[in-house]
């Protein structure tokens, strides 16, 4: 794997200690791959999060400064001065940046629900009836089972191949997508499970040298650090909701913000100003599309230092 270049000036904080599915960004459904067009890693059981070992690569720490990009609706050369960087785990990560690998991590892509029903359909969550329980805002989706260890488990072998992946091709960190997942399971999984996979997951990561990212789920307070072992969190909409202080109380500097803009309930300007707004929080479009689309929007919060 090619070394990780670092960039000058960052200010960072300790971090917390067949084939595989690909990975969907949560606004996107542009430039997706699918089973077919994905490498197989190694298939390792993940471990609980204590159990990181002495040869585990060194994790590189999440900057608490920096100027953050979203780029999961596909890959493009990031504006001048941008130093993080969010892409798809089907992607390579930006030259020079820090780099965030996502991950949909509780529920399948659309693409390869054919493929988790045949290879793997004790792992979908299902109905009393046997129905696949489907995301109601993403109905191609269906809800991974995180209810009980072994599904836990199962899941996580399968995910471990994707983050592998992009420890491979040199991201920093990784973000796990639809950890909230059990608010949609119709009452079938709880926040434990979510927890509780979240803390699988997590060790994976760790054990390949990334640092780990919390996506969403304000609700969860301390307990996305200091049980799932979470080092970092990406909310969105945190400014619009007001939930942006449940994720810096827990994570400080640590924390990127997406807000979108078809749905700001004031002007970014605005928003920038607002005394609760993470330092590191940008403006995207919806669908997150590359610079050569009409649709898209990038904008970042004018920060001292950053």
């Amino acid at each position: 794997m090619a070394a990780v270049l670092v960039v000058a000036g960052w200010v960072v904080a300790p971090s917390v200690a067949s084939a595989a599915p690909s990975d969907r960004p949560a606004s996107a459904a542009i430039g997706r791959l699918g089973v077919g067009g994905l490498g197989v890693g190694r298939l390792a059981v993940a471990a609980p999060a204590s159990t990181a070992t002495r040869s585990s690569p060194p994790v590189r720490p999440f900057p608490t400064r920096g100027r953050p990009d979203y780029q999961l609706g596909g890959a493009y050369r990031p504006p001048a001065g941008v130093t993080i960087v969010e892409r798809d785990s089907a992607a390579h990560p930006a030259p020079g940046t820090y780099g965030i690998c996502y991950v949909n991590g509780f529920q399948t892509q659309p693409q390869d629900t054919a493929w988790w029903r045949r290879e793997h359909p004790r792992d979908l969550l299902r109905t009393a009836s046997g129905k696949p329980v489907s995301d109601p805002g993403w109905p191609d989706e269906v809800l991974l089972d995180t209810g009980t260890a072994a599904h836990r488990r199962d899941v996580v072998r399968v995910l471990s191949r994707t983050v592998d992946r992009c420890a491979r091709r040199g991201f920093d960190a990784v973000e796990f997508d639809n950890l909230d997942s059990w608010t949609r399971s119709r009452g079938r999984l709880s926040r434990a499970d979510a927890l509780a996979t979240a803390a699988l997951l997590v060790d994976v990561a760790h054990r390949d040298g990334l640092t780990a990212g919390q996506k969403n789920a304000p609700g969860l307070g301390t307990r996305g650090r200091d049980v799932a072992g979470f080092d970092f969190a990406v909310a969105e909409e945190c400014v619009r909701y007001d939930e942006c202080r449940a994720y810096t109380r827990v994570y400080g500097g640590r924390v990127i913000d997406v807000e979108y803009s078809d749905a700001l309930r004031t002007t970014f300007a605005a928003a920038c100003r607002s005394a609760s707004r993470p330092r590191m929080t940008i403006l995207r479009d919806r669908d997150l599309v590359t610079p050569s689309h009409a649709a898209y929007r990038y904008r970042r919060c004018l920060v001292a230092g950053s």
